[in-house]
C-alpha cells in the first residue's frame, strides 16, 4: 500500500515539536498549540478531499487555515486579501470549488456549487482526535498585475518548499516578517520558510508601515521581506530605524541600485539581498553582493538546484520550484520553452559581465517604433540624491504614438527648504536621463508628486498592468 503524501504540518514537525509562534496583529498563537488544538472549529473531516476556497482576510487566520488544510483538502485556493469580489465567482467557478475557509460573516453565500462553510478562528479549540493526512493537496495560486480575472496556479507542498534547502531550525532564533500577503506567491515562499525555521509576523491588508515595524520589533523580528515598492515606503515612513533585521530581503519587483544603497544605509548589519521569483516560474536566485542585477555566471550554470537560459532577451527558469500549470479558462496556456522551462517574460540586457533586469515584455512602451521599458528609465531617476521612486509611463503622441513621461516622489533627506522649485527639480532629472539613457528613452516631462499608488501585492500600479 502506497505511503499517505507528507503534509506541511508533518513537514514542519518532523524535527519535533516547532517553537516557533504566528504573530497576528490581534493574537498571537503558537505553533505547538497545534498538535492538539484547531482553529476549524472541529469541522476539519468535512473539508476532506474537497476543493476550498481560502478567503480569509486576516493574515492570522490564513497562516492557520493552510497549516490546517494541507493534508486534508483535495484542493486549496489562496484568494488574496485584495481580491475584486466580482472575481470569485469566476476563481471558485475554474477551481471547481465546493467549501470555503473565511473570516465569521464573509460575503460567499452567493457563490455556487459551495457546500461547506467553515471560519477560521484564532481562539483555538481543542481538536476532536489526531491530526489525519489522506490527500496531498493542491496548492492554487492567483496571478498579480492583471485587470481581469486573475489566472489560477497550481502547485503543490513540493514544487512550493523546492527553494527552502534547509528546514532545521537553526541555534539562533529566526523571526520572519513580511509586508506580503501571504496568500501570494512572495509572502507564501516567506510563510513556508517561517513555519519551518521559527516564527512570522505578517503584515494585516491596510496596515501602517509605523504600525507593522513595531509589530515585528516587539516580536524580534530578524529577518524580512517585501517588495522594493514596500522598502521605498518603509524609507519614507520615518521608522525606518523601529527595526534592526540581520536579513532584508527584496523581490516583486526590480531591485535598482538605489533602494539597495539606501538600504545598506539604513541597516548596516543587515545582509541586504534580492530575490527573483514569480508564481509560475517559482523562485529562481538570490544576489547578496548588494548591486544591482545579477552575475552572468548564474546563465547557463552547471548542476544546481535551478537551470537559468536566456532566451530571445527574456529570462526562463527550469527548475522543481516550477508551476504544474493553470486551471480552468486558462489550462493550456502556460509559457515554457522547448525544453520545458518557463518563460518568465522578463527582459534581460547584459552589460560588463552582469544581468539587468529591463522590464516586463508586456509592459513596453512604443515610441516612433522603438522599444522602451518604464523600469530601466526609472532606475536612472530613482538614483538621483532627490529622489525616492518613480514611475514611467507613455502619453499618446499624434507623431510617434507614445512619449514617455515620468511622475517622481521626493526623498525626505532633501529639505523642502533647500529643494528648488518643482521646475527646476524635473529639469534637472531630465539632464541626468539625457547623460544616461538614448534620446527616445528620456522623458518629456517630470512631474513632482506626493505619492505614488502601490497596489496590495506591493507593487506600483501600473497602467495597462
Amino acid at each position: 500500500m502506497p505511503s499517505k503524501p507528507r503534509s506541511l504540518w508533518d513537514s514542519i514537525t518532523a524535527a519535533g515539536t516547532p517553537a516557533g509562534r504566528l504573530h497576528g496583529a490581534g493574537a498571537t498563537v503558537a505553533l505547538a498549540d497545534l498538535a492538539s488544538s484547531t482553529s476549524l472549529g472541529g469541522r476539519v473531516e468535512a473539508l476532506r478531499g474537497r476543493s476550498v476556497l481560502l478567503i480569509a482576510k486576516d493574515s492570522l487566520r490564513a497562516a492557520l487555515a493552510m497549516l490546517e488544510l494541507d493534508g486534508v483538502a483535495a484542493r486549496m485556493v489562496l484568494c488574496p486579501a485584495d481580491l475584486d469580489a466580482a472575481h470569485l465567482p469566476p476563481v471558485a467557478r475554474n477551481a471547481a470549488a465546493d467549501a470555503c475557509v473565511g473570516d465569521a460573516g464573509g460575503a460567499t453565500a452567493e457563490l455556487e456549487g459551495i457546500r461547506v462553510r467553515v471560519d477560521v478562528d484564532p481562539e483555538l479549540t481543542a481538536a476532536p482526535g489526531p491530526r489525519v493526512r489522506s490527500h496531498e493537496t493542491e496548492w492554487v495560486l492567483l496571478t498579480s498585475g492583471t485587470t481581469g480575472v486573475p489566472k489560477l496556479v497550481s502547485h503543490d507542498l513540493a514544487t512550493l518548499t523546492d527553494a527552502l534547502t534547509d528546514t532545521r531550525p537553526g541555534a539562533e532564533p529566526v523571526v520572519w516578517g513580511t509586508f506580503y500577503d501571504i496568500r501570494r506567491y512572495g509572502g507564501l515562499q516567506i510563510f513556508l520558510r517561517a513555519v519551518h525555521l521559527g516564527s512570522l509576523v505578517p503584515a494585516d491588508p491596510g496596515e501602517p508601515v509605523p504600525a507593522f515595524l513595531e509589530r515585528a520589533r516587539a516580536a524580534g523580528v530578524t529577518h524580512i521581506s517585501g517588495t522594493p515598492s514596500h522598502w521605498r515606503k518603509v524609507l519614507m515612513s520615518g521608522a525606518v530605524s523601529t527595526i534592526a533585521p540581520r536579513y532584508v530581503r527584496l523581490s516583486g519587483e526590480i531591485a535598482d541600485q538605489a533602494v539597495l544603497d539606501a538600504l545598506r544605509a539604513a541597516y548596516p548589519q543587515a545582509i541586504v539581498a534580492h530575490a527573483f521569483a514569480s508564481t509560475e516560474a517559482g523562485v529562481a536566485f538570490e544576489v547578496r553582493d548588494g548591486l544591482a542585477g545579477f552575475p552572468a555566471s548564474f546563465i547557463d550554470a552547471p548542476g544546481g538546484r535551478v537551470r537559468l537560459t536566456v532566451t530571445a532577451d527574456t529570462l526562463h527558469v527550469r527548475s522543481g520550484g516550477n508551476a504544474h500549470g493553470y486551471l480552468g479558462d486558462d489550462a493550456g496556456s502556460f509559457q515554457r520553452g522547448s525544453d520545458g522551462a518557463v518563460d518568465t517574460g522578463d527582459r534581460l540586457e547584459e552589460r560588463a559581465g552582469r544581468y539587468y533586469f529591463l522590464g516586463r515584455q508586456g509592459g513596453v512602451i512604443n515610441v516612433g517604433g522603438l522599444k522602451v521599458y518604464p523600469e530601466e528609465i526609472e532606475a536612472v531617476i530613482n538614483s538621483h540624491p532627490w529622489v525616492r521612486m518613480s514611475l514611467v509611463r507613455s502619453r499618446h503622441n499624434p507623431i510617434t504614438g507614445a512619449i514617455v513621461i515620468a511622475e517622481v516622489v521626493l526623498a525626505d533627506e532633501t529639505p523642502e527648504a533647500q529643494r528648488p522649485a518643482p521646475e527646476v527639480l524635473a529639469r534637472d532629472l531630465i539632464h541626468s536621463c539625457r547623460q544616461s539613457l538614448a534620446a527616445y528613452k528620456v522623458p518629456a516631462s517630470i512631474r513632482i508628486v506626493p505619492r505614488l499608488e502601490v497596489s496590495a501585492a506591493g507593487k506600483l500600479v501600473r497602467p495597462n498592468a
